[in-house]
């Protein structure tokens, strides 16, 4: 397996792991995502490589800058996407690109998601509390 799709393998377990994720093939490509709203399109290409577009309303502008980053196609650049892609040789920058999927799934994932998510934990003191 290339350092590309291997990384893209990863990538895409990470994005399955947020809450209420999904993996879907509409258009024929990879997509995940989260009650019906796609936060990523993740895809393989015919060079065995892997390639990726996310919403990046916060650091889509510096995302922008990197050489291997460009404005996602279909309009859909104007709002906010971002699309990388490296060949099978390449070795992609993962944690960044992990960055970007938490960004994005943050920006497309319903409120009462992510107020779960970031719900802290609750500790022995507070459970103790409680009764």
């Amino acid at each position: 397996m290339s350092k590309a799709k291997a990384a893209g393998e990863k990538l895409r377990k990470l994005a399955l792991g947020y809450p209420e994720a999904k993996e879907e093939f509409p258009w024929g490509e990879r997509v995940v995502k989260v009650r019906k709203k796609v936060f990523v399109f993740m895809g393989h290409g015919a060079d065995k490589g892997f390639g990726m577009s996310v919403k990046l309303p916060k650091s889509g502008a510096m995302a922008l800058m990197l050489p291997f980053a460009e404005p996602t196609g279909y309009g859909l650049g104007k709002a906010g996407w971002v699309s990388v892609h490296f060949d099978a040789k390449q070795s992609p920058p993962v944690d960044l690109l992990a960055e970007w999927i938490d960004e994005s799934y943050r920006a497309v994932a319903p409120k009462t998601l992510l107020a779960r998510m970031e719900a802290p934990a609750p500790t022995k003191a507070s459970a103790k509390r409680r009764r």
